[in-house]
Parts: C-alpha cells; structure tokens; sequence
C-alpha cells in the first residue's frame, strides 16, 4: 500500500503505531524526533508522514520548517498530538500539514482508518480543526 514515516518520540506508541500500520500492509519506517526524520524522509521517501508536535532534539514544527516540501510535494502530513487548542497546530498547517488527530480521542484500530482517509483526500480542509474520534 503506501509508505508511512512514523515521527513519535515515545517509544511505545510508536511500536504500537507501526504494527498497526502494518498490519494494514503500509510500509512503516520510524524516526524518534525531527532531526533524525530529516534524514529518514530522504531515504525512505514516504506518501505519508505520520507526526508528532512535541519532541526533543527537534520538534514537529521545527521539523517541517526544515523539510524540503518542493522535493517532497506529494508527501501528506498528519499531525498525530495532543496539544488539542494548541496554535502550534494551525503553524502546522501553515507549513504543510494537511491534517491533525488528537492521539488521546483516537482508539488505536480508528489510526489505520484516519491514515488511509488522509491518504486518499486530494485536498486540505478548508477549516483546519484538529480531528476527534472515538472508540
């Protein structure tokens, strides 16, 4: 299916993340903060890059200020945090991000289907609002 870089400091998410994600036959690599991703995204060259906003060593905004969005125009973003009324989130969509999900309101088996969605859209939202769901 398609190639997902996981960008998740916590270790244990991001392993569950990935067998999700596999599970749903996506190719799966994982960077543990922004710096380390700015070199996986060119290596790996994912269709999505599933991303954290909150990191150390380099954080998710500081990260897509640093990304090459030319050379990489067909990767979608998807901001995956928990800083829900956070206006780090709108600076995410002003620099590329074409969703957000709220980790804490997203049971694991909805990941699979809110990444799939973003994978298929063509667009932005016209109304950037981090997504909510549940159970």
């Amino acid at each position: 299916m398609a190639k997902i870089l996981i960008i998740e400091d916590d270790r244990d998410p991001n392993k569950a993340y990935c067998i999700i994600l596999r599970h749903e036959k996506h190719q799966v690599a994982t960077a543990f903060d922004g710096k380390e991703a700015l070199t996986k995204v060119k290596e790996f060259k994912p269709d999505l890059i599933l991303l954290d906003l909150l990191m150390p060593v380099m954080g998710g905004l500081e990260f897509l200020q640093a990304w090459d969005k030319k050379a990489n125009k067909d990767t979608k973003v998807l901001i995956f945090t928990n800083m829900e009324n956070s206006p780090e989130i709108a600076e995410a969509y002003k620099l590329g991000a074409c969703r957000c999900v709220i980790k804490s309101w997203t049971a694991p088996h909805n990941l699979a289907k809110v990444v799939n969605e973003t994978l298929s859209s063509d667009s932005k939202p016209k109304n950037p609002k981090p997504l909510k769901t549940l159970v």
